[in-house]
């Protein structure tokens, strides 16, 4: 077939395609999966991401615990989610294919590399007695199913390269990619370009740049000339709003979130932070921005981290610590601690599957009631939770913001899906974002009175944050309870009652400065689906779905979990039914329970996986039809 000819392959328009990329960890799936989805951003699409890999840094080579995967879901409309069914996968061996076939659509596109459908790799993910997928009659007529001699195809490519076996292997993952792009009309010459910076940087690996580009254009020559598929697809360009737009994943976002936050409060951040998956890319992220006054430091512990931010605190500049789950547990006495000094720190926990090591790279949202509870006596803390990769820029303002406004420790509740995950950002106009208001008192400001340390806003309940060293400001700190003005050491029975409750109370007052909960559908009815975290996005698709089914049904989701947004009752008591979607057995609903006295009807996992719309859809129209 020549390339005239090619051009008559049927062109199909779609409105949207999931596509993910499956293999063993070695296969380069993140690497394939990411640049399709910087190349459909650049083409305009809206798009969001899923990149799921194994905890093992190695896991043995073709088996299924060592499967990376990276989904794709692209489309001419704006999308809230990665997607539930998948319309085409890319298996690069036989582990790939049996992880990941159950998720791919009825009549779907799976492409595989059969060279690496070998007796020995099946049997080493689970095919037994001579048996291969690709030979089995229901799965050739369940799937439209393309054998591609990958690897063999890329070492005939690369023949005359000069490169050694190892180096034309490690390129298979072009060559599927190039397959890839040319299915779905994507241009190559971004990754092209990609490929050239990456490779140019790193001393004596322009070869290998060169070998990657060949690759791609024979994968994506082959798919032009070799007449395996019934047509090539076209996804158009989504409308956007007009403006700059960029890729980002949620890690990336909180890491500009936290540069801009220092900015707008013209200070300097400390984040200190014991490497913990999934939140250590926060701290590369920060490292790389020296340039704007970031201070990163790798502790030896948890324990050593959150001190250190402490210290960092004390000493009047922004800190903040990283972690995930099982570092939140460690870091509780010293969250106590920075409580009782009423110190502003953003403690950062990116929440994933557990308990105890649990499933490190999985993601899970069951670290509410640690956050709200994990510490020993009355410890109230205020609590944020992004929504979404992009919405984790924002949410990392708001808890800078909000620990300084009121002179406490704020958690900020992330989790692996929206922190690994990614979507298209409007990069906003630095200029419209508020600035973030920092005092700290001078000698002169208490020329005719004594400097109280725990004096307070009558507003906020904020003490004043006076830097160690100024003149006239001296002032005790510690892990003892403190006198209410002096900040002396008290163990006055009255005194201790009054500040338990004033430090909850300053932590209730940070509603007067958040937004209210709003609704999207009816402001009232018979069912409310309410969310927090990274379940925006799959419930808002499934309302979404529910609503064009001819049902009445709204969401609100939570970006403030304490204190609660002021009007969080009302918009509750404005529905007969209250539908609370976790992944997690019921924490949010326990609070709201608790708090509200309102019944809510759970629906609840916790497989280390976000929620599919297809399972919402169902759950929430069996509410309503009951």
């Amino acid at each position: 077939m020549t390339s005239d000819q090619a051009s008559e392959t049927p062109e199909t328009t779609l409105d949207s395609v999931v596509i993910r990329f499956c293999g063993d960890s070695g296969d380069g799936m993140q690497l394939t999966g990411g640049q399709f989805a910087d190349t459909s951003a650049l083409f305009g699409n809206d798009f969001a991401t899923f990149p799921d890999f194994p905890a093992e840094i190695r896991a043995p080579k073709g088996t299924t615990f060592g499967v990376s995967g990276f989904q794709v879901h692209f489309s001419s409309e704006h999308i809230y989610t990665p997607g539930d069914r998948v319309n085409a996968m890319v298996a690069m061996n036989p582990a790939g294919f049996k992880v990941n076939i159950g998720d791919v659509e009825p009549g779907g596109i799976v492409i595989v590399n059969e060279d690496e459908f070998t007796k020995g790799n099946l049997a080493k993910c689970g095919y037994i007695d001579g048996y291969n997928p690709l030979d089995d009659e229901e799965i050739n007529n369940k799937y439209h199913l393309v054998r591609v001699p990958m690897s063999r195809l890329t070492k005939e490519s690369l023949a005359d390269s000069g490169m050694g076996a190892k180096d034309i292997n490690r390129c298979r993952n072009m060559f599927a990619l190039g397959i890839v792009y040319w299915l779905y009309e994507r241009p190559i010459e971004q990754t092209k370009a990609y490929l050239t910076e990456k490779f140019a940087q790193k001393k004596g690996l322009p070869e290998v740049a060169k070998i990657n580009i060949r690759a791609l254009e024979a994968g994506y020559y082959f798919g032009e000339t070799a007449e395996v598929f019934p047509a090539r697809y076209r996804v158009p360009p989504a409308k956007q709003e007009k403006g700059t737009y960029r890729q980002i994943s949620g890690n990336e976002a909180t890491v500009l979130g936290l540069v801009t936050a220092a900015q707008k409060a013209d200070k300097s951040i400390v984040y200190a932070s014991y490497p913990i998956t999934p939140a250590s890319s926060v701290m590369h992220g920060l490292a790389h921005l020296k340039r704007f006054g970031i201070k990163t430091i790798q502790s030896e512990d948890e324990i050593a981290a959150i001190c250190t931010a402490i210290g960092a605190s004390f000493a009047g500049d922004l800190a903040v610590t990283g972690t995930s789950g099982p570092g939140l547990a460690l870091k509780g006495e010293a969250m106590g601690l920075a409580l009782m000094l009423e110190l502003p720190l953003v403690i950062v926990n990116v929440q994933r599957a557990g308990p105890a090591t649990g499933l490190p790279t999985k993601t899970e949202q069951a670290d509410l009631l640690q956050a709200m509870y994990g510490r020993h006596c009355e410890s109230p803390l205020i609590i944020v939770a992004p929504r979404s990769p992009s919405d984790c820029f924002n949410m990392a303002i708001e808890a800078v913001r909000l620990a300084v406004e009121f002179m406490t420790p704020v958690i900020y509740l992330s989790d692996g899906y929206i922190a690994n995950g990614a979507e298209p950002w409007k990069v906003p106009n630095v200029g419209d974002i508020p600035d973030i208001d920092v005092v700290h008192p001078t000698q002169e400001d208490f020329a005719e009175h004594e400097f109280l340390p725990y004096a307070r806003n009558p507003e906020t309940l904020a003490r004043p944050w006076a830097i160690p060293g100024t003149p006239g400001l001296e002032h005790r700190v510690g892990s003892l309870e403190k006198d209410a003005e002096t900040g002396n050491v008290s163990y006055d029975a009255d005194n201790h009652d009054m500040m338990v409750r004033l430090r909850a109370e300053k932590v209730e007052r940070a509603a007067q400065s958040i937004p209210l909960l709003e609704v999207d559908g009816d402001p009232s009815g018979d069912v409310l689906v309410l969310g927090w975290g990274g379940t925006y996005g799959s419930i808002t698709t499934a309302v979404h779905q529910v609503r064009a089914n001819g049902h009445a049904v709204s969401s609100a989701h939570l970006q403030y979990l304490n204190p609660f947004p002021s009007n969080t009752e009302e918009v509750l008591r404005s529905f007969k039914k209250i539908v609370i979607p976790e992944i997690n057995l019921g924490q949010l609903s326990m609070l709201i329970r608790s708090k509200f006295l309102i019944e809510t009807i759970g629906i609840n996992i916790v497989k280390g996986q976000p929620f599919r719309v297809d399972t919402l859809v169902e759950r929430i129209t069996e509410v309503l039809e009951q």
